[in-house]
């Protein structure tokens, strides 16, 4: 496997601030995949609260190795930078007819950061199929900020995704992404491994910028997705502005004049 980080370029950035969530398919070699099943059925021992990467997991080790394949490490950079913190991990086994939906929820208390954020890396080894259950987000929720399962009476949002994905598959996610695991109705085991990441550096401009002017990131920054409502989606498209500019260091960037509006305050007195 060639050590060489791929970083996510401006476009897929882009839509990892309208979405939450960064998603890299079949990425991890079918021979890793299969380890990972004795790997996480034995359980991986506990990380410290901010143990710096390089010293939280041994380099020869399942999940060291995990982290260095090229995309993973490449998207890891691109959204937190070098040498991130670990929060915590945490290995999910479902099992087959087995135990019941989590309650929609965010991954932590009420976060009012806007120029910082952590992402939770989830990992699945197996194909996930429909009727395995998945993980289950609201893509878009991340910047609606509530506290733990605030959202947890909801039982659909429209819009909503229910994770299907091939074998070996990552995805990245903002820690506000509204989400639940979803029961297992298969024969099959589910197994998911997750990490979280808290950044130690500055977040901005950590990706591949060379394509920032493309036509197509302003694009992905405007989406809507089904469950905003007209009135109240504008508001999620005020925080995304917040967000690119923090990322971007672009104090002038907006999405139709939301955020330049809203922050007018003239000082100068008239004469």
């Amino acid at each position: 496997m060639e050590n060489r980080k791929t970083l996510l370029d401006s476009v897929r950035m882009a839509r990892f601030v309208a979405s939450g969530s960064v998603r890299l398919d079949a990425v991890v070699p079918a021979g890793m995949n299969e380890e990972a099943m004795a790997v996480l059925s034995a359980g991986v021992p506990p990380v410290p609260y901010g143990t710096p990467l390089s010293r939280a997991y041994e380099a020869d080790s399942f999940v060291g190795r995990l982290l260095r394949i090229p995309q993973v490490e490449g998207a890891l950079h691109s959204l937190v930078g070098p040498e991130p913190t670990v929060d915590h991990h945490a290995v999910h086994v479902r099992e087959p007819h087995g135990s019941e939906a989590q309650p929609l929820h965010g991954d932590a208390i009420i976060d009012v950061r806007q120029d910082a954020f952590d992402v939770q890396l989830m990992y699945y080894p197996r194909a996930v199929t429909l009727e395995m259950g998945g993980t289950l987000s609201v893509p878009g929720s991340h910047l609606r900020r509530t506290n733990e399962s605030d959202t947890g009476r909801y039982q659909n949002l429209l819009g909503q995704d229910r994770l299907v994905c091939p074998a070996g598959t990552v995805v990245f996610v903002h820690h506000g992404l509204w989400h639940g695991g979803r029961r297992n109705d298969s024969d099959t085991v589910r197994y998911m491994f997750k990490i979280r990441f808290n950044p130690t550096v500055r977040q901005r401009l950590l990706w591949d910028t060379s394509d920032l002017d493309d036509p197509a990131v302003l694009a992905e920054l405007g989406r809507s997705f089904p469950w905003y409502e007209s009135a109240t989606g504008r508001l999620e498209l005020y925080n995304r502005v917040l967000f690119w500019r923090a990322l971007t260091g672009d104090d002038s960037f907006d999405l139709d004049h939301w955020v330049t509006r809203v922050s007018n305050r003239p000082q100068e007195a008239t004469a």
